[in-house]
């Protein structure tokens, strides 16, 4: 529908991130993999329910979520495309509270493809709800890119001109120019479009290079945070080299193919996935648990998380029982920290079944004087009936 040039899906690299809203078994998502488009996989708990461990055993980045009164866990301007199909959201509800969050999460140009009865409009009730989406969206500055039966894809514009011609008091207002939209962990939705940045404006969209040279260029945003291209270089070359370490240490225990889903609780700026490519970040604040099943991640890997909720005042021990229900059973833990931190969680190894698989110091790395310790560890595979004769 969109005609991408060579009728690529991927737009030859300029479509990369997706957010799949009401995902089911996520197989929207699998199948854009191929494609190499990385698609989040959303599932509300209510309607869906367990479809989403389905989606985590294929392999599949997802997680529960609500589309409700809180932000969704992303900054601002995370993905290229979004999608609902057969969607029964009402996105209207509350001023367009939720399309406007939608809005918050995409990029300059990005897509929102919408499959619903609504789009084909066959009854009165469709006909009424496709004509008030329509004249929101509109007003929100989107412009309908293709439609077909009953799925339309919108798109957003580029840049800040059409919200600056838009004639005073029209609704949804413009969000307050010091609301921050990549403050999400626990931010309450806002009924109001968030422009872009002067940066965005002035380059006509993100300024994102095509993937997979995304992975290693670094990003205009950088500058917000107070990034150098230097420091972005520097940082990528760091965890190039951690992970070569940490696949030293697990060489002898890990099979081929048995590690897809990996978490890393610390992403920074996300050069530990990236040195992974070679072989979506979401917030989350560890003091509460992770909103997804049991048993779904290989692999955690853990850089300073406990020192950090030490800070915040959480229990360490909270902590390690919510890895352990996120972990599944073999899968390892790579525990980067403080000495004391690293013997804190070796006095519950037993209790946990987990065991030690390699200790090793930072200094082989590039930070020298760095006192961190690498400590990997593995689930055991035990049976709660075995666990209590042992006790017995």
């Amino acid at each position: 529908m969109l005609r991408f040039p060579h009728n690529k899906i991927n737009n030859r690299g300029k479509v990369r991130t997706v957010l799949d809203v009401g995902c089911g078994v996520a197989s929207f998502g699998g199948y854009l993999l191929s494609s190499d488009v990385l698609t989040m996989s959303l599932a509300p708990n209510d309607v869906h329910q367990n479809q989403i461990q389905f989606a985590l055993e294929r392999g599949i980045p997802a997680y529960l979520g609500v589309l409700g009164t809180k932000r969704l866990p992303y900054p601002s301007r995370s993905f290229e495309f979004s999608h609902c199909s057969r969607c029964r959201i009402d996105w209207l509800q509350r001023n367009g509270i939720l399309l406007l969050e939608l809005d918050r999460v995409l990029r300059p140009g990005g897509y929102f493809a919408y499959s619903s009865p609504e789009a084909y409009a066959q009854d009165e009730e469709d006909l009424r709800i496709w004509k008030q989406m329509s004249a929101f969206v509109e007003k929100m500055c989107w412009k309908i890119a293709a439609k077909q039966d009953q799925t339309v894809i919108w798109v957003k514009p580029l840049t800040n001109d059409c919200y600056m011609e838009r004639p005073p008091g029209t609704e949804p207002p413009l969000c307050r120019s010091n609301d921050d939209a990549d403050a999400v962990w626990g931010v309450p939705m806002e009924a109001c479009i968030t422009p872009y940045s002067e940066q965005m404006h002035r380059t006509r969209g993100s300024g994102l290079v095509p993937w997979p040279a995304r992975l290693t260029t670094p990003p205009p945003r950088l500058a917000e945070i107070g990034y150098s291209k230097r420091m972005f270089e520097k940082d990528m070359e760091l965890w190039q080299q951690r992970v070569g370490h940490y696949w030293s240490l697990l060489s002898s225990k890990i099979k081929p193919n048995t590690l897809r889903n990996i978490m890393d609780m610390k992403t920074h700026i996300g050069s530990f996935a990236a040195a992974l490519n070679e072989q979506r970040r979401a917030l989350h604040n560890w003091c509460e648990a992770f909103s997804t099943y049991p048993r779904t991640y290989d692999l955690l890997h853990a850089w300073t998380v406990f020192s950090d909720i030490e800070k915040k005042g959480c229990s360490a021990e909270d902590l390690l029982i919510e890895m352990d229900r996120i972990l599944r059973p073999q899968g390892f833990i790579i525990v980067r920290d403080k000495p004391p931190v690293v013997e804190l969680i070796k006095k519950y190894l037993p209790a946990l079944h987990w065991e030690e698989v390699a200790t090793a110091d930072s200094n082989r790395e590039l930070e020298q004087y760095e006192d961190d310790i690498i400590f990997i560890i593995q689930k055991k595979m035990w049976y709660t009936s075995e666990s209590f004769s042992d006790s017995e």
